[in-house]
């Protein structure tokens, strides 16, 4: 795909006249879904008209959901303040773009060194914390779903080969969420932006490195024309989670049935989502490196483990903020990380270095 297809966004300044209260007409709702992504990014732009399209068929046209991606309505990390304020019923972008809002957010989208994207599922489905992302949300009008994932991140794109963490130290590195918190307590200089930015930014020197997604996502954003020392583990985002968020009004005026609709939806795209992308990462990997000269590097061990010893820094914040709920939700994820943990050396990790062993049959 070429780039192109996809960075064109339309003018924002048309927000004003285009945002208005959701037409109800026999029984049927327009909702305009606002997104944090490009029209049709591979990954997260695909994704977001998934659910739109989801939405729309399994209400049988009650509800028809229409997608602006970002900058069409509102900036892309405006999202969460169009849905909050009701200028918009719904948004699709990931948790780690609301840190600003609260610390306590950045958890139900990924943890240094966290839940992978099943472990995510179990945390809030049996683990208590879809009752503790009701509650956050709640406080800024909005009713969460989880609704897809990436699975594991990668590390990044880096100008220069890492050899130590002392390579990392006063670099400027584009990252998210509690990565960035991550990064910066390694002395790198955290930052924030769109992923076509982050290819600008690159290319220009701007950034001496940085990580979005993964190969699939990442490859269709060309950054392995600007840096071509591809990293891995992605520690930083074990996995992320996409969410759509609602207006909390307009959902507690839905009927039953249409509340069912928008869950159901949000649940069904979670397993599609996070396989497509595993399915297409392993695909545009390979294809990146026979025909693009990507090398792929791990992460030298001490810098695995500098990583580590910021993420404990950084958890040990989140136990010390002054909002209790954020204390709760801490809580809630260390418990459940190191219960299932413990359990995945014996299950998942196991048949994972078993199958490696007897590779290629």
């Amino acid at each position: 795909m070429q780039r192109r297809t996809f960075l064109t966004t339309g003018a924002i300044g048309t927000a004003a006249t285009a945002l208005a209260t959701p037409a109800i007409a026999q029984d049927k709702r327009q909702w305009k879904m606002v997104t944090a992504w490009p029209k049709n990014l591979p990954g997260p732009g695909v994704a977001a008209q998934q659910l739109a399209d989801r939405i729309t068929t399994l209400s049988g046209g009650r509800i028809e959901v229409k997608l602006f991606a970002a900058g069409e309505l509102v900036p892309g990390r405006g999202v969460f303040d169009a849905v909050s304020e009701g200028t918009a019923e719904l948004y699709h972008a990931v948790p780690a773009y609301w840190g600003s809002k609260s610390k306590g957010i950045l958890l139900f989208g990924s943890q240094p060194f966290g839940l992978r994207a099943d472990e995510q599922v179990g945390w809030m489905v049996h683990g208590g914390g879809q009752a503790l992302y009701d509650e956050m949300y709640g406080r800024f009008g909005i009713k969460p779903f989880l609704c897809g994932n990436s699975g594991p991140q990668w590390g990044g794109w880096f100008r220069n080969e890492i050899n130590s963490a002392e390579d990392l130290k006063g670099m400027k590195f584009r990252t998210t969420g509690l990565a960035s918190e991550m990064a910066a307590k390694m002395g790198m200089a955290a930052e924030a932006m769109s992923g076509p930015d982050m290819f600008q930014a690159l290319q220009t020197g701007a950034l001496d490195a940085g990580e979005f997604i993964g190969p699939w996502t990442d490859s269709a954003l060309g950054y392995y024309q600007v840096a071509k020392n591809y990293y891995w583990p992605g520690v930083g985002e074990p996995s992320s989670a996409e969410e759509c968020g609602v207006n909390a009004d307009v959902f507690n005026e839905l009927p039953d049935d249409l509340k069912q609709v928008v869950q159901a939806a949000s649940d069904s795209l979670y397993n599609q989502v996070w396989t497509e992308y595993t399915t297409k990462h392993a695909i545009s990997l390979q294809a990146m490196v026979a025909e693009q000269g990507v090398q792929v590097k791990m992460f030298p061990e001490d810098v695995i483990t500098a990583m580590g010893k910021a993420a404990a820094e950084v958890i040990d914040d989140l136990r010390q903020d002054d909002d209790e709920l954020v204390k709760r939700i801490t809580e809630s994820f260390v418990a459940y990380r190191d219960s299932v943990g413990k359990y995945m050396v014996y299950a998942d990790n196991g048949q994972m270095n078993a199958r490696n062993l007897v590779m290629g049959y």
